[in-house]
């Protein structure tokens, strides 16, 4: 008959103390189970006061939205009616900081960028208190912060475009297209009571608010430099939906007039370089002087005139420009 195997503790067993494994003295062998949990360490484990774990839980979550906040999104807390009534007084909208690092400044981009230096006074300096300091910061993670230098507007006008106001039907026109833009702008507002006849500088945007009579935008700065635009650099990022109050949760997309096919080829003419359009202009009038080279030349008959040289006049206008006061 096969040997009955062994169990511990029973007869016959081996002698602890002469196991070949690494429990024993001379460390070779099978591994030794690992040591039972004492009740000191399950009482210095449960003892560990839950304030240091909420307090490591807090610093990571403020950290994460500080990260969150210098490089990806933002909240805004809206503070006047200029936008009405796409954004209303009170309103909390995420602000994508990251999305112009992928793509252009659109027409129709609801955009929020900083007056530091151009647009309205400069930003208080921090306070010298840490607490204080570390409060304001907390604020302004959330949006309920105290209204400062960033300023939020609808793009209407990029680099390289003529924005004017108005046709003869009282409309925004856009390298000569119309904007529909009833869908956006406050109900039973017009388009602007402001004139203006503007091309928009290179790194430079136009930018208006939705509530055209209540809205300090690029209409009211035609006399500061860059003729009332805001230079690229200072755009933060993109307000893409609203996020507070529950009832007004919604997204903010670009409308619809904005998408025209006429208003993005009237683009691409008038944002075309000057060198482009003038080698192409050279490169015409180096292929007629080819043509009338290789073309016969009529005999003329004897006495006619030769033909002189006219200078064309041209006539300047300059178109008055209105500014409301206040």
């Amino acid at each position: 008959m096969a040997p009955e195997p062994v169990r511990p503790g029973s007869e016959g067993a081996p002698d602890p103390g002469s196991q070949d494994d690494l429990g024993s003295p001379d460390g070779a062998g099978a591994p030794a189970e690992p040591a039972p949990i004492t009740a000191d360490k399950k009482k210095k484990r449960r003892g560990r006061p839950f304030w240091r774990d909420l307090v490591v839980i807090v610093v990571a979550a403020l950290a994460l939205t500080i990260l969150l906040k210098a490089f990806v999104v933002q909240v805004f807390s809206i503070p006047s009616g200029s936008m009405e009534n796409t954004l209303q007084v009170g309103d909390r909208v995420l602000v994508n900081k990251l999305v112009y690092r992928f793509r252009d400044i659109a027409r129709g981009d609801i955009i929020v960028f900083s007056g530091q230096g151009s647009w309205g006074p400069d930003a208080p300096p921090p306070p010298g208190n840490p607490l204080v300091r570390f409060w304001d910061d907390a604020k302004d993670l959330v949006g309920i912060s105290a209204p400062g230098t960033d300023y939020i507007k609808r793009v209407i006008g990029l680099p390289g475009d003529h924005v004017a106001c108005c046709d003869a039907q009282g409309r925004v026109t856009v390298n000569g297209i119309p904007l529909d833009e009833q869908s956006y702008i406050f109900p039973g507002a017009a388009p602007s009571q402001v004139p203006f006849n503007v091309t928009v500088p290179a790194g430079r945007l136009w930018v208006m608010g939705d509530n055209r009579a209540d809205s300090d935008d690029s209409r009211y700065r035609q006399d500061d430099p860059g003729d009332g635009t805001v230079p690229e650099s200072a755009v933060v990022g993109r307000a893409f939906v609203i996020i507070w109050p529950p009832s007004r949760i919604s997204d903010l997309p670009i409308p619809a007039t904005f998408q025209q096919p006429a208003l993005h080829a009237a683009a691409a003419v008038a944002q075309a370089s000057p060198a482009a359009l003038g080698s192409g202009s050279a490169a015409l009038a180096a292929g007629v002087l080819v043509w009338r080279r290789r073309r016969p030349t009529p005999r003329e008959p004897k006495g006619a005139p030769m033909p002189g040289l006219r200078s064309d006049e041209r006539g300047t206008s300059e178109e008055r420009r209105g500014k409301a006061s206040g």
